[in-house]
């Protein structure tokens, strides 16, 4: 195992001669002393991933650009929402509604269009992760639920690939190397995940959108180095940031030596996490309900033909943005830590923003006896849409 504040061998061979249109371009790189032509060319014949092209793949796409990665390989299977706007600058205006991928692409080829880019626009999963992590020196993990990283470490330690993580929430930032050849890994880190809703993302909790360029920058930084041999890596540290306090502070992780090498992937990584099987009368779903069916409910409730709650399962910081009349906040998180559970023997309807941690709760509450749950299709997003659409969207 390497120590911490060891160097790492360079993870690849330099390319060929840099053209007269390269050595221009990068000419700032090649006369740094410690950098200089070698590592610049072995940056022209790296092949890194990164998956999503977000908060955190935004700036850490167009800075490996720049840096002049050869090949840059894009895992995102989302649209540009005018929501992303505020922290994912790979993305304009122009771009809302498209493919993030592509976006992503445009954005790096008006750039830098000395560099290969190729689109996964797919969902990152176990039929698929092996194979493509398998066409790549080096993965960027921005992604933001613990399910996919844990997957995302599974399949780098099967295929003995390097990654660089990255964590953003709020105002905290976290970034780190993990390599199971060298040092440890995520389940080093998190030999467990943390209890299932006991840590928004950031759809859920909010990120100032500056956090993003802090931490991007610093996994490109990582990602440099790991390509080049140059510096020293963050394998075995993990370096966590304040943003409100502008701190700084390092964490040490050390390989377990009692656990056993990951060889295969797990069944499934929702169900690793403790995220409740969405499982219905059917088998297949939840009992649901659209919005219109749910405006019918709530009126008939005003005329006091119905009796049933209706808990509203966001932050409060969204609820403070937009709320359904009549509905009862009760975060996600309370809920499943079983800290806050609604009144049993009442007739429940769930809502969140889109409809997903709403389907969520209604599962675990149904897995709890609760008998008489139903999900609230779209959300408010869809509320809004379709009965009210005066109130803000987010």
């Amino acid at each position: 195992m390497i120590e911490p504040n060891a160097a790492l061998p360079p993870l690849v061979e330099p390319a060929a001669a840099l053209t007269h249109e390269e050595t221009r371009r990068y000419s700032r790189h090649l006369i740094i002393p410690e950098f200089g032509m070698v590592a610049q060319q072995r940056l022209k014949n790296a092949r890194v991933l990164v998956i999503g092209a977000g908060g955190l793949g935004s700036p850490a796409l167009l800075y490996l650009a720049a840096a002049g990665v050869g090949t840059l390989g894009i895992v995102d299977d989302d649209t540009v929402d005018e929501s992303n706007l505020q922290r994912q600058v790979i993305h304009g205006v122009s771009d809302i509604g498209s493919s993030k991928a592509e976006s992503a692409r445009r954005s790096i080829h008006e750039l830098n269009p000395l560099v290969t880019v190729q689109l996964h626009p797919v969902r990152l999963d176990a039929a698929n992760v092996l194979e493509i992590f398998a066409g790549y020196d080096l993965i960027l993990d921005g992604t933001d639920n613990f399910a996919t990283r844990y997957l995302v470490n599974d399949a780098a330690e099967i295929l003995g690939k390097p990654y660089v993580w990255g964590s953003i929430l709020r105002f905290d930032g976290q970034v780190s190397v993990f390599w199971g050849r060298h040092g440890p890994t995520y389940r080093d880190l998190y030999p467990q995940a943390p209890p299932a809703g006991s840590v928004p993302s950031c759809a859920e909790g909010g990120v100032l959108g500056v956090l993003c360029a802090q931490i991007g920058s610093v996994m490109v930084n990582e990602a440099v180095k790991l390509v080049t041999g140059t510096g020293v890596t963050l394998l075995g540290r993990v370096l966590v940031l304040n943003a409100l306090d502008m701190s700084w502070r390092e964490i040490r992780v050390r390989k377990d030596p009692a656990a056993e090498q990951v060889t295969e992937l797990e069944e499934d990584y929702e169900a690793f996490c403790g995220l409740p099987v969405r499982a219905g009368v059917d088998g297949d779903q939840e009992p649901a309900v659209d919005v219109r069916e749910l405006q019918r409910l709530l009126a008939a409730r005003a005329a006091g033909e119905r009796d049933f709650d209706l808990i509203d399962v966001r932050e409060p910081g969204e609820h403070a943005i937009v709320s359904i009349d009549g509905a009862q906040l009760m975060p996600r998180a309370g809920i499943l830590s079983g800290e806050n559970l609604p009144a049993r023997g009442r007739e429940l309807y769930v809502h969140c923003k889109s409809g997903g941690r709403s389907a969520e709760v209604a599962a675990f509450l149904r897995a709890q006896g609760y008998d008489r749950v139903f999900n609230v299709d779209g959300g408010i997003l869809a509320w809004v849409r379709e009965i009210e659409p005066a109130k803000v969207l987010y």
